[in-house]
């Protein structure tokens, strides 16, 4: 018996056309059409974000409010607390996580400074645990766009450029094709051949140091994690503002701490 197959294009997984909800697939690329740039948008903004049509944008917009997951003034929707039902689900149960979390507070403890656990979605990078130290001045040590489930564009990091360095030559040039460099700083790296060589420089030392190309006043040096086959499944970085530390101290004190833990959680992962 033949079935006809639907390709993920991100991920190549296939699956059977008749175990292929497409509604479902729409309302959640509905959800994911809200983001930081434009916090409240209309039917015509999420037809255009989605590919729907208005009409179609209109009905899955009035049945997601009908069931919480957004609020509206009769012209705009947002999002609602109700989708952060999904995010803490996967947090609090989570394997990775769970089992990062305490590596990280001990991490800060030793050195005073923030870590992170980051995982690469699509062209962004999303933290998925962070050392937490209750005495820490949380304005003073936790750079903006670090709380856990924000979004980072993954070519201005060190997360984004350590994950993106396993990729094959053609699978980054795909990558670049699709999503693009584009400038957030004075910094932010945004010729090609550069940024390959870059890429194949950081695979090369397997770690990659990032200085204001995301967020001017704050470095990050960060390393793969890797499952037992070998493959990045998540990057672990340490972040802090380049006034309190200095490229060197980075790579001569924190690194081996990143490179300890990576070989740890591998076992773990």
């Amino acid at each position: 018996m033949r079935y006809d197959l639907i390709e993920n294009k991100v991920s190549g997984e296939t699956i059977k056309q008749d175990d292929y909800i497409a509604g479902l697939v729409k309302g959640l690329s509905l959800l994911e059409a809200f983001g930081v740039d434009r916090q409240k948008l209309n039917s015509t903004q999420i037809a255009e974000r989605t590919g729907l049509s208005r009409t179609a944008a209109r009905r899955y917009l009035r049945t997601l409010k009908f069931i919480g997951y957004l609020e509206s003034d009769d012209h705009y929707f947002w999002l609602t607390h109700k989708v952060l039902r999904l995010s803490s689900s996967y947090l609090s149960s989570a394997h990775l996580p769970k089992v990062t979390q305490p590596i990280l507070n001990l991490l800060s403890t030793q050195t005073n400074l923030t870590f992170s656990l980051v995982v690469l979605d699509e062209h962004e990078v999303v933290p998925i645990a962070r050392s937490y130290l209750p005495q820490q001045d949380n304005l003073r040590l936790n750079p903006y766009g670090m709380h856990l489930g924000n979004r980072l564009p993954a070519h201005a990091t060190s997360t984004g450029k350590v994950l993106l360095a396993t990729l094959t030559l053609e699978e980054q040039q795909n990558w670049v094709k699709k999503h693009g460099l584009k400038r957030l700083t004075p910094y932010t790296i945004q010729d090609e051949a550069q940024f390959y060589q870059v890429l194949h420089d950081i695979q090369q030392q397997d770690y990659c140091l990032s200085k204001e190309e995301h967020e001017l006043g704050v470095i990050a040096i960060a390393v793969p994690i890797l499952n037992a086959q070998g493959k990045a499944v998540a990057a672990l970085n340490c972040i802090a503002q380049t006034h309190r530390i200095t490229e060197e101290q980075l790579i001569q004190q924190v690194l081996p701490l990143l490179r300890n833990t990576a070989y740890e959680l591998r076992g773990m992962v």
